[in-house]
């Protein structure tokens, strides 16, 4: 997901696909010590799209701005 994508996107629903991905992320970091997890390179993805969306909403919380 681009900033772009995100930047479209409301605070509840960023907030919102923030959890998911946490839980997804969890999920993966579960597949992985299983060593049951193809798409390894899917968890750096996650991890980067998460850090994307929380400095959006950060940004966001400083300009005083609601998007």
């Amino acid at each position: 997901m681009t900033a772009q994508e995100i930047r479209k996107l409301s605070n509840e629903e960023i907030e919102e696909k923030i959890k998911n991905g946490k839980s997804e992320l969890l999920d993966m970091r579960m597949q992985n010590a299983r060593g049951a997890l193809e798409k390894t390179h899917r968890m750096s993805a996650l991890k980067k799209d998460i850090a994307r969306m929380m400095t959006i909403l950060k940004e966001r919380e400083n300009n005083g701005g609601v998007h």
